[in-house]
């Protein structure tokens, strides 16, 4: 609980922190990985501190937490905090990293505000840090005893069993635990992190959702070549698996995490939209997969946009998996329609034309422009927030309203 003078204190300097939050998250990440240089190999995604889009997640969620205790001194933002947990576990931070990140991360904020943070000020920004780390530390304890692993002991060895094109530009890799033991508990719609080492001799991770049924011994991940726009550099990280992958070869994976999956437990009656654009297709096969083997009957409504039928993946997929869901209706929108889906819509997906069924729970996930604008949309048909679960492809620079978006688990 976050004590009334440390309220007063947070509340007056809020407005002089959140302004320099992306000046402060700069210097932050600039000292503690020049003091720290191994963090960066094979915890922080480079390209997401080459672009900024680390230091903008992570000012939003101080802000966001610090926030929700000016309104009510004992809140623990579930969505924010879940979110920030399952992505913490998939990359393996430990609680001594807390210690780490507070030292530069207020060593930051000294410099840029220099003397308007007194004493005082400085006691109560600590004591909201320390509440978010003891509330993340607790969940992540939580996460890795589920997961059945040590606390950042979260790598196994994987050996690519098929390796197959879906579009020019997206290659799935099935996969078979290398050590013989079985396949960790999986929930379908969350996804596992990936470490590889680069040809520069740096370590890199990043995220794929699980694009299968989380049963069973195989599991498959569905990796986009990321090309640089704006003279961006492409992925390394996808790059790297497009190019040098195969068959037999073994590659790292975590235990699966993510805070939006399907809960078999809650709302297992209600109908189901599963709304996605571009390569966000992939949790959503992972649910469809999911209720196939369950020999589900819920009403599932599946819409999907992409450019044109040839760069949908797993487009055949879909189609199978919905084929063999009795309640199932697929809804396809492409920029450029072609005669493989005579059927489909032209254009952006449009849902002002489509009717939701009452009590509908939807999956969103896609380009964040897209799930902004299916949201707002979403939200104007009478969906209620809190029955919208968006999961979001690497930093979360969206957070709309992070007690609506709360999630069902990534």
């Amino acid at each position: 609980m976050l004590s009334a003078e440390s309220a007063a204190l947070v509340r007056a300097t809020l407005p002089a922190v959140a302004g320099a939050l992306d000046e402060i998250t700069a210097r932050f990440y600039a000292t503690m990985f020049h003091d720290r240089p191994e963090l960066l190999d094979g915890m922080f995604n480079r390209g997401n501190q080459a672009s900024g889009a680390q230091r903008r997640a992570l000012a939003g969620s101080i802000a966001g937490f610090a926030s929700a205790l000016l309104e009510d001194p004992t809140a623990r933002p579930d969505a924010l905090l879940s979110r920030i947990a399952h992505k913490h576990a998939a990359v393996g931070v430990t609680d001594d990293q807390y210690t780490i990140v507070h030292k530069y991360l207020f060593g930051a904020i000294a410099e840029v505000l220099g003397d308007a943070v007194t004493p005082e000020v400085a006691a109560a920004w600590d004591e909201v840090y320390w509440l978010m780390a003891g509330a993340l530390i607790s969940r992540e304890a939580l996460l890795y005893q589920d997961a059945g692993v040590q606390p950042g002991g979260i790598w196994r060895p994987w050996t690519v069993v098929e390796r197959r094109a879906e579009t020019p530009d997206v290659v799935s890799f099935v996969l078979r635990p290398a050590d013989g033991e079985p396949a960790p508990r999986a929930r379908a719609g969350q996804y596992v992190s990936v470490r590889v080492r680069l040809p520069d001799g740096v370590h890199q991770l990043r995220q794929y959702s699980l694009s299968c049924a989380p049963g069973g011994e195989l599991r498959r991940i569905t990796v986009k070549r990321v090309t640089g726009d704006a003279g961006g550099p492409d992925g390394e990280v996808s790059t790297l698996l497009h190019e040098s992958v195969g068959e037999g070869d073994e590659l790292l994976l975590s235990a699966p995490f993510g805070d939006v999956f399907l809960d078999d437990r809650a709302d297992s009656a209600a109908p189901l939209a599963l709304v996605s654009a571009g390569i966000g297709c992939t949790p959503m096969i992972a649910v469809l997969a999911h209720l196939a083997a369950l020999g589900s009957t819920r009403p599932v409504l599946v819409l999907h946009a992409d450019r044109s039928p040839g760069e949908h993946a797993l487009r055949a997929d879909t189609h199978d998996l919905a084929g063999r869901l009795p309640g199932a209706r697929t809804v396809f929108w492409y920029e450029r329609p072609g005669p493989e889906e005579p059927d489909a819509r032209t254009g952006p997906m449009e849902l002002s034309g489509i009717e939701l069924p009452d009590g509908v729970v939807v999956f969103l996930c896609g380009p964040l422009p897209f799930m902004r604008e299916a949201r707002d949309r979403l939200l104007r048909a009478g969906v209620p927030a809190r029955r919208i679960r968006y999961e979001v492809f690497g930093p979360d620079l969206w957070l709309p309203d992070t007690a609506a978006c709360s999630a069902p688990r990534p």
